[in-house]
């Protein structure tokens, strides 16, 4: 009998500032699909998968990509805010040896100046030179993720403290317009 086990994994990504080398921080380990033939390790799907999706030209702080691989599929998943970078996302996940099949469920965020105006603002609030958060757009750690939809802001990616969690999500809290913040920020296990 075979039992399939999903895997998520998310990335978040700046290519404003952000070297690539950082964008991998907030992972979840592989897991293992196991059948009548044995244990199949997904690692090096999951890796190549990783690999394009962060090596997408245009994809930041911005943007939040995850999938989920299940055997030989994947769903992508996340929010952007091109609907290029959605397609380009589908495209290069099917080219890779090994997937047969892809579901592109990531939502593309409504085109709003107002919208545009928040990213920059949280961004300039969470990431300005005197912040404890400065290390996070210098590529130390893995970045910020700011997901911005009719003004209500998500937080992704993974930070090193409780206090950097609570610190982000009051920075971006404060700014003009924002009408409500989630703290999706995971802290990184020691």
């Amino acid at each position: 009998m075979k039992t399939k086990q999903k895997v998520t994994t998310f990335l978040v990504a700046s290519l404003l500032i952000l070297p690539l080398a950082s964008w991998a921080g907030d992972l979840v380990p592989a897991k293992t699909e196991v059948g009548s033939a044995g244990i199949q390790d997904q690692r090096p799907l999951e890796g190549k998968i990783r690999h394009e999706l962060v090596m997408l030209p245009y994809f930041s702080v911005f943007d939040h990509l995850a999938f989920q691989l299940d055997g030989d599929e994947v769903r992508l998943l996340g929010q952007v805010t091109s609907p290029g970078l959605k397609n380009s996302a589908g495209r290069v996940v099917q080219a890779i040896e090994g997937v047969s099949t892809v579901v592109n469920d990531i939502e593309v965020l409504p085109n709003s100046p107002n919208d545009d105006q928040i990213r920059l603002a949280v961004y300039r609030s969470l990431y300005n030179r005197g912040s404890r958060l400065f290390p996070y757009s210098l590529g130390e750690y893995d970045a910020i993720g700011i997901i911005v939809n009719k003004g209500d802001v998500t937080l992704v990616g993974t930070v090193i403290s409780e206090s950097d969690k609570r610190f982000a999500f009051l920075k971006a809290s404060g700014v003009p317009g924002v009408f409500s913040v989630t703290n999706k920020l995971v802290v990184q296990k020691s």
